[in-house]
């Protein structure tokens, strides 16, 4: 038994898929097979349930990998902690962010993070408020940059900034006349969505005071994958939508056919924050990234100290 057998083991259970967790773990599925297959033999059991068009773990299975979990978890304890106490500021550390935040804060800090701490290696990873939360309790990410508060006692968090949210409706829209925007015209609006999954979504909602339910007309209808493609379909007149303020800095602001409006809605914003694991040891990395962000904002947002 070895380390990396119990990495092909975690791999396996969490995508049920063979294929996939070889791919995960960069080497061929019939190296990932047969190493799994040695150390079911080793012990004596099974841990996967195999079919021609399915994966289920076994109930011993789901045992041992509670103990390969933990085993995995203090083997990268011991390399962060050794690595932090020769240079906490050097070497990769694994950051993810949700999309409606990466793709515009990110150009801001690369090269300044790149330029102050040399040494540090940034990977970086996009994905939904749900997955990174599960990526870092899974260690698979060191930290994550979110817009909503995490609610597990064994995350911590560190606020960066509060991001206003800007109204952005078609140029021809019954409200580009009108010169203060209201909590009820939110509530009125012909709303656009991204598609589930994605944190905005729920945000918007709550700001706009409405529900699923309450949704109306074609709007109703049109879910979004990205907060590009959303944009486009209020261009193209299908409705309106509320856009994070660091999206303001993106081409759409102009010859897009959108009116872009500022608020003056109490609660019309969102927290940005840094979320990472209380076990995290290298916790200056956190901090030394969250001055690299609050160092590089616009005036858009209200940085948090």
């Amino acid at each position: 038994m070895n380390l990396r057998d119990l990495k092909y083991l975690i791999a396996v259970a969490e995508t049920l898929h063979f294929g996939k967790a070889a791919e995960r773990c960069y080497v061929s599925q019939p190296t990932l097979s047969g190493q799994l297959k040695k150390l079911e033999d080793e012990l004596g059991v099974s841990f996967f349930e195999r079919t021609n068009r399915s994966v289920a773990i076994t109930p011993i299975g789901e045992m041992v990998l509670q103990h390969a979990k933990l085993i995995i978890e203090q083997v990268d304890a011991i390399v962060q902690i050794a690595q932090a106490h020769n240079d906490p500021l050097a070497g990769p550390i694994r950051v993810g962010a949700i999309p409606t935040i990466s793709p515009y804060l990110m150009p801001l800090i690369l090269m300044p993070l790149r330029k102050q701490y040399p040494k540090l290696k940034l990977i970086l990873q996009e994905e939904t408020t749900d997955n990174l939360i599960q990526h870092l309790r899974d260690h698979r990410l060191d930290i994550a940059i979110l817009g909503t508060p995490v609610t597990e006692q064994e995350l911590a968090e560190l606020p960066l900034f509060d991001e206003p949210f800007w109204l952005a409706h078609p140029s021809d829209h019954e409200l580009y006349t009108k010169d203060e925007i209201t909590r009820k015209d939110l509530s009125n609006l012909d709303l656009l969505l991204l598609a589930d999954g994605h944190c905005l979504a729920r945000q918007v909602m709550d700001v706009c005071r409405v529900s699923e339910d309450g949704l109306m007309g074609d709007a109703a209808d049109l879910r979004a994958a990205s907060l590009e493609t959303l944009l486009q379909l209020v261009g193209a007149g299908y409705g309106s939508t509320l856009v994070p303020a660091l999206a303001m800095t993106g081409s759409w602001t102009t010859g897009s056919g959108i009116i872009a409006r500022k608020l003056d809605v109490k609660d019309a914003y969102r927290t940005v924050r840094l979320v990472y694991r209380r076990s995290f040891p290298r916790v200056s990395a956190v901090e030394a990234l969250a001055e690299v962000i609050r160092g590089r904002l616009p005036n858009t947002v209200k940085k948090v100290s």
